[in-house]
């Protein structure tokens, strides 16, 4: 990292009370800026404030993304605290894992609505906040399932390629402005929720698609987004990253034959 600025930058996390969104915020604090952590979840958010507490340079606001007044009220919000934004982390997802013949219009509309219109309405205004200023970088937080097909996910799958997509069509245009859009696509990571809902049969099966044979940790992932909003990523613009352990790159596996070739000798 470049020396600490006079000034600390600010970054903007949604979805940041827990899991991804959370360590990313952490590594904001650790890297000298300012953070706001965006979320729905009152009480997960204040817990995670409580713990986190550095003195100044954490605020918690109360916020669902896909609702366009709330988002222009956090918006407001943290401008009033820190006067300025530099970087946002579009993390805040839902996911509704169904066959497509059994989930239900609504049930499509509220992933659609926190995954894809979260992300569009919050680039929308405070992404208009660092054309205004000195430029600055978001990070969207895709998937491994916006770049691959794979069962029960036909809504959260198609919503994260929609999301990986709009990364690029605001990287063209706030690229001019001086704002850097790129996004990540996280294979699967070692969070709370994925130990609770990933069974031991799930788990194998992971491992033996992925080459690297784990899951990945959200600090991973924190440090990645890190870096795509940091100085070293300057020239770095409307890219997808997949951090993932290898698993995009296996391509369909084949599991038995991997299994023959051992470690390298």
């Amino acid at each position: 990292m470049n020396d600490i600025p006079s000034k600390p930058r600010v970054a903007v996390v949604t979805g940041g009370a827990r899991g991804i969104g959370r360590a990313i915020g952490e590594w904001f604090l650790h890297h000298h800026y300012q953070v706001a952590l965006l979320d729905i979840d009152g009480p997960t958010l204040d817990s995670a404030l409580a713990e986190m507490a550095p003195a100044q340079g954490l605020i918690g606001i109360h916020c669902d993304v896909s609702d366009p007044a709330q988002v222009q009220r956090a918006t407001g919000q943290v401008m009033a605290r820190f006067g300025q934004v530099n970087a946002l982390v579009n993390n805040a997802g839902v996911a509704i894992f169904k066959p497509c013949a059994e989930i239900s219009f609504a049930q499509w509309r509220s992933v659609m609505a926190t995954n894809l219109d979260g992300a569009f309405l919050c680039t929308q205004a405070f992404g208009a906040l660092m054309a205004q200023g000195q430029g600055g970088a978001i990070v969207n937080i895709a998937s491994i399932s916006g770049l691959r097909a794979s069962t029960l996910r036909v809504a959260y799958g198609t919503s994260k390629a929609a999301l990986i997509h709009l990364t690029r069509q605001y990287a063209v245009e706030l690229g001019n402005v001086g704002v850097r859009v790129n996004a990540i696509a996280p294979g699967p990571v070692e969070t709370e929720m994925a130990k609770l809902v990933h069974s031991v049969a799930l788990r194998s099966d992971y491992y033996d698609a992925i080459p690297m044979g784990r899951y990945g940790t959200v600090q991973e992932m924190a440090r990645t987004v890190g870096f795509l909003c940091s100085d070293e990523a300057s020239f770095i613009n409307g890219q997808v990253l997949a951090v993932d352990g290898g698993f995009d790159a296996a391509g369909v596996g084949l599991p038995t034959l991997r299994r023959h070739i051992g470690a390298p000798g």
